[in-house]
């Protein structure tokens, strides 16, 4: 059953790094999904770039569509990336979240991929 991995961080939080930090993080997690693709459960995985004017917001309320410009500053946190991983019960999910480097600074929402009527 596939789960996706929501990586929820703190707004702000990259810009706390060095430029030689934040690579020594992206390596980590860019390594930390490799395992998971040699393991055969990984799906697909980004990281996401962080809220700024190239972020958008839409929404479609009575056929009129408002889209709105980011960054948005009232946010405390972004999804700063995910990874869609195939397993077999959710406590395996869980058990990879509970593996992912990203855990230590940021938060990890677990979802089963459902259609919306579910």
């Amino acid at each position: 059953m596939p789960y996706m991995l929501l990586i929820a961080e703190p707004s702000g939080q990259r810009a706390t790094r060095s430029e030689a930090e934040g690579h020594a993080v992206y390596d980590r997690m860019v390594r930390w999904g490799a395992d998971l693709k040699e393991r055969g459960v990984l799906l697909a995985g980004e990281s996401l770039k962080s809220q700024d004017a190239d972020t958008a917001r839409v929404e479609v309320r009575s056929g009129k569509p408002l889209v709105l410009d980011g960054p948005f500053a009232e946010a405390k946190e972004m999804i700063g990336g995910f990874f869609l991983v195939d397993c077999k019960t959710r406590d395996e999910a869980v058990a990879i979240a509970v593996s992912c480097p990203a855990a230590e600074w940021c938060s990890i929402e677990v979802r089963a991929v459902a259609p919306c009527y579910a």
